[in-house]
């Protein structure tokens, strides 16, 4: 089958990535996600019926891969609190046509997943790390979760097999002192860590644009220390910007959605644990499929309503972020649909 995209959208992008949240639950209280004061003890959590089973999340999938998808990223929430995550990836790499699964985690579980994920057909995880000493990151993960069992579940990914990158979001006067640590502690390791300015993803995570450490200061801070030269993107549609270590020990990215805008090239769709289709990370709404799904709807009926969904898409957020008002629009939650 070819990957060559079979639908386009009203800026002419084609369909490539999607995106599957296959639980809203997470064990981390990540405050630029979600602060214990808006997810405490009380908050109301999907129940089991709401959430798409595998055979409908692989039923979608499918259906994905046939308009031109070519990879798939499983998120959350945490993912690894789905039970049997390793059979949902079983099912998906059965798909004919799909050439990478990967999965977003907060990898303080997956030292015990490492291998069955990597056997079910797992290719890639990225792992969310916002500090490398203990005192920042268990501020930041809100739980007081030490770094060692991350750490652990890194070395396990890779020792399975799995290629692993780093994904830290860097905020400005809370862990912007990490960024140079960050950098260091990854160096020679074959992990590239990717530093992600700060986005006002969701409603409650206090975004406020002088809280952004933007791309050039990040990258300004690191070269003083171990200088960086860019390189070129992977492929059409990479949200990263790529820099190498002059002297030869990797590479880093930075993604930068609020200073310097990739909307042009995105390729992404999200699906919620709920089975709601959003075009957009900073959408307001979405499209139920799961209704349909359960309703008895066709794969052609399907297929049409996803096609129609996709060509109308006009999403582009974070180019029209500083039109006055849109920034303060409600968005959904990025623990709802995954980053």
């Amino acid at each position: 089958m070819s990957t060559e995209s079979l639908v386009f959208d009203q800026l002419n992008r084609p369909l490539r990535d999607l995106r599957i949240s296959v639980t809203d639950r997470c064990n981390f209280r990540c405050r630029y996600c979600m602060p214990e004061e808006t997810f405490g003890p009380d908050y109301e959590f999907l129940p089991k019926t709401s959430l798409l089973q595998f055979e409908e999340i692989t039923r979608l999938a499918r259906m994905f891969v046939q308009m031109g998808v070519e990879k798939i990223r499983l998120t959350g929430g945490e993912p690894l609190l789905r039970k049997d995550l390793p059979v949902l990836v079983g099912m998906l790499s059965n798909i004919d046509g799909l050439n990478d699964i990967a999965l977003t985690t907060n990898a303080s579980l997956l030292k015990k997943f490492a291998i069955p994920l990597k056997q079910a057909g797992l290719t890639r995880v990225n792992v969310s790390l916002d500090a490398i000493h203990d005192e920042t990151f268990g501020k930041m993960n809100g739980r007081g979760t030490k770094i060692k069992p991350v750490l652990e579940g890194i070395q396990a990914a890779s020792d399975a097999g799995l290629n692993v990158k780093i994904n830290m979001v860097v905020q400005k006067g809370i862990n912007d002192h990490e960024v140079v640590p960050m950098a260091e502690y990854f160096r020679h390791s074959g992990h590239i860590v990717r530093f992600i300015e700060y986005m006002d993803v969701g409603n409650s995570n206090g975004w406020k644009f002088d809280h952004v450490m933007n791309k050039k200061d990040i990258i300004d801070t690191i070269s003083k220390v171990y200088p960086l030269e860019p390189i070129e993107a992977s492929y059409f549609g990479e949200v990263a910007s790529r820099y190498q270590f002059s002297d030869g020990a990797g590479e880093i990215g930075v993604i930068s959605s609020v200073s310097d805008s990739f909307c042009s090239s995105c390729t992404r769709a999200r699906l919620s644990a709920d089975g709601a289709l959003y075009t957009c990370l900073f959408a307001s709404r979405g499209t139920s499929l799961r209704n349909p799904l359960r309703n008895g709807a066709s794969d052609e009926d399907m297929q049409k309503m996803l096609t129609d969904l996709w060509n109308g898409r006009h999403d582009r957020y974070s180019d029209e972020r500083t039109e006055e008002g849109v920034a303060k629009r409600e968005k959904i939650e990025m623990s709802f649909i995954g980053g």
